[in-house]
């Protein structure tokens, strides 16, 4: 008798373009092991989606505040819109994830529960370091509200163990899950150049937001230059710190030794990595970058501040290179031992090879298959 496979809802808070590709990973993994796929997502997410025959999708839109109260209002509004479209998939779903609820999706998920519906919280990234990087009256109860989510869910999945303690999980330990969507389309990401043939070109791709360290990283520019005169740096992303980074290097005369090419779309990632001598990540609060494991699958070597998950790719001298901090002064000094290491090609090549090896589709689906054994059991 062949076995009935089961429903799953997924929402996620309305998303951004870097969501996308951990949403289209969850998605994908999703596929063997569930009859029915429907998605609740909005903004970018949405308009990704919409078109999918593969999967049932349903869009809610979100605009920011400009103040502190708008801000609040609208978080509410946003999620309040779930409801409707709650009440008329819940019939058919055995189980929702919610999936970037670091976001605190308090509402939907209460409305969940009330329909008696088994919940996965998937904690993707470090809701409170970047609360506490954002600063303002929103994010700093961002904390709480995913403490509460917690409570009401029937298994956390997370991508680090670092996070049981870092997001103070340890009361829940009993319905914690490792179970990371990563993995690697190896076809797209792979070594098109070979690191000796590449120029010394150090690059950041990401987000250009406070909790990244992307300040950090461009005020740690001219320290590189004046070591390193011919080394040329390039940033990719967008956010709203653009502005400010521009006017920096206007006013530090770096604007020829320094390319900003915005936003990178997924499917010209590869082309950007392989032409990067280093990759440099000198984020505060991190989950798991994804951009970290398509840099090494590229053989691109990678030096990132040890938070969150990424001390379990990134072995400091073995997989890639940790900095023990992230202001200016250590990144550029970082950046200029990092260049000189005499064993840069024998790192980035053990690089490839561990994600070769661990970020494979096979792995990821396994891991969600014991998520939803343990949640179905529940």
């Amino acid at each position: 008798m062949k076995k009935i496979l089961p429903s799953v809802g997924i929402l996620t808070f309305p998303i951004h373009e870097s969501g996308i590709v951990p949403l289209s990973n969850l998605i994908r993994i999703l596929y063997s092991l569930s009859g029915c796929i429907t998605l609740i997502t909005g903004n970018a997410g949405f308009t990704f989606f919409e078109n999918s025959d593969r999967i049932r999708v349903f869009g809610v839109t979100h605009q920011g505040g400009t103040n502190a109260f708008s801000r609040i209002a609208k978080y509410i509004w946003t999620q309040i819109k779930f409801l409707p479209i709650l009440l008329k998939i819940s019939k058919d779903v055995d189980f929702f994830i919610f999936f970037f609820s670091d976001e605190g999706m308090f509402i939907p998920m209460l409305a969940a529960k009330f329909l008696r519906k088994k919940i996965v919280l998937a904690l993707t990234g470090f809701s409170f370091g970047q609360s506490r990087a954002k600063k303002d009256i929103l994010s700093r109860h961002l904390g709480f509200i995913v403490k509460i989510n917690c409570i009401l869910s029937n298994r956390i999945t997370i991508q680090s163990e670092k996070q049981i303690k870092e997001q103070g999980l340890e009361t829940h330990r009993h319905k914690i899950l490792l179970a990371p969507e990563h993995f690697i389309d190896f076809n797209k990401f792979r070594v098109e150049k070979q690191l000796s043939e590449r120029d010394e070109l150090i690059g950041y791709i990401g987000r250009l937001t406070e909790e990244k360290g992307i300040l950090n990283f461009v005020e740690a520019i001219p320290r590189v230059l004046i070591i390193k005169k011919t080394v040329k740096f390039l940033i990719g992303g967008d956010g709203y710190l653009r502005d400010r980074i521009e006017e920096y290097l206007e006013k530090h005369n770096l604007k020829n030794k320094v390319k900003i090419v915005g936003w990178v779309p997924h499917e010209q990632l590869s082309n950007y990595l392989n032409e990067l001598k280093l990759l440099v990540l000198p984020s505060y609060t991190e989950g798991l970058p994804n951009i970290i494991l398509e840099a090494m699958a590229c053989g691109t070597p990678v030096l990132a501040t040890a938070v969150g998950g990424i001390p379990d790719v990134v072995s400091n001298t073995n997989t890639g290179f940790l900095m023990e901090g992230n202001l200016p002064s250590c990144v550029a000094e970082e950046i200029i031992k990092t260049l000189d290491n005499p064993d840069l090609m024998r790192i980035a090549k053990d690089a490839k090879t561990f994600v070769e090896r661990e970020f494979v589709y096979e792995n990821a689906v396994e891991r969600y298959k014991k998520v939803i054994n343990s949640v179905m059991k529940t």
